[in-house]
């Protein structure tokens, strides 16, 4: 597994829904790669304490913030305690989301501002609380992720969509106007990933999406991490306002 720690230093890595599959693959990639990494969830401190005794045995420190990064004040709350911490947030990965289904007609405001808070406005509230202490230290990694769904758009998806590729944007606007201060913004965006499934209807459409796949498999949270570790590293650091498609071919 490569490492990248001597290039990192004591920076310091938030990423948002650590407590399992994606994020806490992600968490743990940044911490082998010296990166001390605040894990953040919402409700299973249980799940968030592991990955954090996993990523100290990795080295590095490691916080556990407990946010419902959905609304406003917890995620400024969930920034000050990364920052008052370690000093800094050098690295922002905004996983956390959200993937109700519901009919454009059928759901309420409310349902379409709770996926909008989580999928979107979180990025947005983590990003402008992250980005002065990234100015000041004229380095920094946002991380933002979206989907085929942005992309392609689903029938009873409309509001993930629509939350997603507004992340898509802020990324690419972001990129602009940060890059000068050596600051990258890029979006991940992760195709099928397979996981515990105890649902023998789930299991067979995810037997067929893996026949269907090009790479003939679906892909793993490690797949995701290793991209994530990737753009945080300085060899990545002409990477900027990219979409890194990771679905092994479904999107090419």
């Amino acid at each position: 597994m490569p490492t990248d720690k001597a290039q990192t230093g004591s920076r310091n890595a938030l990423i948002t829904g650590s407590g399992r599959n994606i994020g806490r693959a992600c968490a743990l990639e940044l911490a082998r790669r010296g990166f001390n990494v605040v894990i953040n969830g919402s409700s299973d401190k249980s799940a968030c304490d592991k990955v954090a005794k996993e990523a100290e045995a990795l080295g590095v420190r490691a916080l556990v913030a407990m946010a419902n990064i959905g609304k406003h004040a917890d995620a400024e709350s969930l920034a000050e305690q990364a920052i008052n911490t370690f000093g800094s947030v050098d690295v922002l990965v905004n996983n956390a989301a959200i993937r109700p289904n519901f009919d454009f007609l059928g759901g309420s405001l409310d349902d379409w501002n709770d996926i909008m808070n989580i999928n979107f406005n979180s990025s947005l509230w983590l990003s402008r609380a992250c980005l002065p202490g990234m100015i000041d230290r004229q380095w920094g990694r946002v991380i933002n992720f979206t989907g085929m769904n942005a992309q392609q758009g689903y029938s009873g998806k409309s509001a993930v969509s629509v939350s997603k590729h507004a992340a898509w944007a802020l990324t690419k606007s972001l990129a602009k106007e940060f890059g000068p201060q050596g600051i990258t913004s890029n979006i991940i965006s992760p195709g099928t990933i397979d996981g515990e499934v105890n649902e023998p209807a789930i299991e067979a459409k995810f037997d067929n999406l893996r026949s269907a796949n090009p790479s003939g498999r679906l892909g793993t949270p490690g797949d995701i991490a290793a991209a994530v570790g990737y753009l945080c590293s300085n060899d990545a650091g002409f990477v900027n306002g990219q979409i890194l498609q990771i679905n092994g071919g479904v999107i090419v």
